[in-house]
């Protein structure tokens, strides 16, 4: 008996959407910590960042069990300005 489940066609639309979401909300982190001059600030959003990468990480696995699959990027976005 396998305990591999196979997510129902909305649940894997769904999960697509909040992956692209986290991948989008990462993105915008990253970007604007180069905007960004208040280092409490700029220390938040690199929490952000951090936690976005985990949620994409962990979605990442559950989208391993999507009945139909795209391939991930491995790629990070990086900030465009330092």
């Amino acid at each position: 008996m396998t305990n591999h489940q196979t997510l129902a066609p909305h649940e894997s639309m769904e999960l697509h959407e909040a992956l692209n979401f986290k991948t989008l909300c990462l993105a915008k982190s990253k970007l604007m910590q180069g905007l960004v001059f208040d280092q409490d600030l700029k220390a938040l959003m690199q929490k952000d960042v951090e936690q976005s990468i985990q949620a994409i990480i962990e979605l990442q696995a559950v989208y391993a069990r999507a009945p139909f699959q795209v391939p991930v990027p491995q790629s990070r976005p990086t900030p465009i300005l330092n």
